[in-house]
């Protein structure tokens, strides 16, 4: 896999994880938006570790 899409989502996945954070810490959480980020991030990793 090309060094320039690892960084990609490694960038991608960092971003997840702020919105991840900032979802987790608001008074009233979003449950269906932390379980799709998740995904996301897993889908994420999955494929960083395929490469």
């Amino acid at each position: 896999m090309q060094s320039s899409h690892v960084d990609a989502l490694k960038a991608k996945h960092a971003g997840l994880e702020a919105r991840l954070h900032d979802e987790q810490t608001r008074p009233a959480p979003d449950i269906a938006m932390i379980q799709k980020l998740k995904k996301q991030k897993l889908l994420i990793k999955e494929e960083l570790t395929a490469s």
